[in-house]
């Protein structure tokens, strides 16, 4: 297992009224523990809960923050400034209305994916995680689909298949769609990685158990596939989607991209002899 690494960060605020104390996270200052020389700084995308909270906010502004701070870290590396004095120097330039929470420790097998971590439990809206999570495994579905009918075998194929068939009952899993050619079953399910990995690691974790109940009820060995979007599509999320690639590829699932789909549904076609 890969050593982890001691981290520190503090949660950026937007608090417009300081007699109220209300506020809303805004953004992430994550840094390596102990001096470390490596340091993050992330906002929001979204500032719909700031604008709910004070429709007066100038967000542009709050943007422009993110950068400023960004270059006095830069520069604390470049100057050997110490932690400490550059953290002071930070809360003492923000405005009243931007405030930085008390420092929290925590573990991290990367700066870059600790920050993805910390962002979605404090700063992102659920509702938008969910929402782009969902949007971006039904694109793969659809794409899924749209091959599979061309090559004419999305007829003969079975959709939604109940993990819990093969694991135990409760399991929620549903795999998008398979079939069973030569004594091997074959499963496809589409996992996005643009900015999450929580269905990678749901499907991860299911692999093992997939297997052994395949081979089980069926007497067949499994052959499980997740179907990801290309690295080109997720930004600047490329750590996080090489991380979900590698914890799948672990428990020995094979990874394709929707590049990949035409070629896996010509194959279906050769052996379901359509």
């Amino acid at each position: 297992m890969r050593e982890r690494i001691p981290c520190e960060f503090h949660l950026i605020r937007y608090v417009p009224d300081r007699v109220k104390n209300e506020f809303v996270n805004i953004g992430v200052l994550l840094r390596e523990a102990g001096g470390g020389r490596v340091s993050q700084v992330r906002f929001t995308r979204d500032w719909g809960r700031v604008k709910c909270m004070d429709p007066e906010a100038d967000t542009g502004l709050l943007e422009s923050l993110e950068m400023e701070i960004q270059q006095r870290l830069s520069n604390e590396v470049n100057d050997g400034q110490p932690g400490a004095l550059m953290m002071k120097t930070l809360e003492e330039s923000f405005s009243n209305a931007v405030q930085l929470s008390e420092m929290r420790g925590c573990l991290a097998e990367s700066v870059a994916l600790e920050m993805e971590q910390l962002m979605r439990m404090y700063v992102e809206p659920v509702r938008e995680r969910v929402a782009k999570q969902r949007s971006g495994r039904a694109a793969i579905v659809q794409s899924m689909r749209n091959e599979f009918e061309r090559a004419g075998v999305w007829r003969l194929m079975r959709k939604r298949i109940a993990a819990s068939e093969y694991t135990r009952a409760g399991d929620p899993l549903r795999i998008d769609c398979g079939y069973r050619p030569n004594g091997v079953v074959k499963m496809f399910h589409a996992v996005s990685l643009d900015g999450d990995v929580e269905t990678a690691k749901s499907l991860a974790f299911s692999a093992p158990r997939l297997n052994e109940g395949v081979m089980r009820v069926e007497q067949a060995k499994l052959e499980l596939t997740a179907i990801i979007e290309p690295i080109s599509s997720v930004g600047e999320d490329t750590e996080l989607y090489r991380f979900g690639v590698e914890i799948l590829e672990q428990q020995q699932v094979r990874v394709l991209t929707v590049a990949d789909l035409g070629r896996v549904a010509d194959t279906a076609r050769l052996e379901l002899r359509v």
